[in-house]
């Protein structure tokens, strides 16, 4: 046991030790800042040659870049851009990977470092090897699941925001103003995550974009099925002419149905959810305290 406490402890030091080089090898300037040819090769690529035409050789690529195509490739792109579209995180599936991966290394550090303490405290095991592994897929698993659960929440937000949104959008059009100012209007007022997403669309539009295109965009991003609903039937409209607010009314009393409804929906999950304490814990400990003082009385009367 002397020899694995010693061993314990020489990885603490030199753990300690490697930490604080690395730490102080990535701040030195000629590690830490990006060489001058990666610098200015993307501004003289795109002023001189757009399209890579040039026998001009590309700048080199750093080991960021070839982590991230190699993250990348791993799969699963599609689905963690969609999610992280919904969360608003303007990253890539590349981005998330690399994050995901440092969760891992950080839960296999953690469960190192008890693996260690065991070692030093005496109560190391052959089972204990196991704990960084085990830390670490729990740590991937929880970047993983905080991600979704970061665009369910906003989903709910911007479900909860639609039909006010579109109402007062259905108010300015019928007061005169035109679509792009009645959006202008509410993206100034408001203050929610579809309002935000609305001044998005309202600077891509005032920048070059089609107004129907930005719109379209906007509901791609939230990917909320009544927002892309209430998209796909304002652009219609605003291609064939028809008249705006009572289109954008239809929608906000639709949305407020739908919220109705997933209200109602949600309070039956949670009244199912209401009887496993009740039925687990509350009916067991009452079944107890009944028939517990029996017992024991008839314990005590056959003694």
């Amino acid at each position: 046991m002397t020899a694995l406490t010693d061993l314990a402890f020489a990885v603490i030091l030199g753990g300690s030790f490697a930490a604080g080089v690395a730490l102080l090898a990535s701040r030195a300037p000629r590690i830490a800042a990006p060489t001058l040819t990666r610098r200015i090769a993307p501004y003289l690529r795109d002023i001189a040659d757009p399209r890579g035409l040039t026998p001009l050789a590309p700048a080199p690529a750093s080991w960021r870049d070839r982590r991230d195509r190699l993250i990348a490739s791993l799969g699963g792109a599609a689905g963690i851009e969609r999610r992280l579209r919904q969360a608003g995180i303007g990253r890539d599936a590349a981005w998330f990977r690399a994050r995901q991966l440092g969760w891992l290394f950080g839960g296999a550090v953690a469960g190192a470092a008890v693996v260690v303490a065991l070692a030093v405290t005496g109560r190391f095991t052959g089972a204990s090897v196991l704990i960084p592994v085990l830390t670490a897929a729990v740590a991937a698993a929880a970047a993983d699941v905080r991600l979704t659960a970061a665009a369910r929440r906003r989903r709910s937000r911007v479900e909860e925001e639609l039909p006010t949104v579109l109402e007062f959008l259905s108010l300015c059009l019928a007061a005169g103003e035109g679509l792009r100012d009645a959006l202008q209007r509410v993206g100034d007022i408001g203050s929610g995550e579809l309002t935000a997403e609305i001044r998005r669309a309202v600077l891509d539009s005032g920048t070059g974009s089609n107004l129907s295109d930005a719109l379209t965009g906007l509901g791609r991003r939230l990917d909320v099925a009544a927002l892309s609903r209430a998209v796909e039937h304002l652009v219609a409209a605003v291609d064939r002419g028809a008249p705006l607010a009572g289109v954008l009314q239809a929608q906000a009393t639709d949305a407020r149905e739908d919220a109705k409804r997933s209200l109602i929906e949600q309070a039956g999950r949670k009244e199912i959810a209401m009887l496993f304490p009740i039925v687990f814990l509350l009916l067991p400990m009452s079944v107890l305290f009944a028939v517990f003082p029996g017992i024991v009385m008839l314990r005590l009367g056959v003694g």
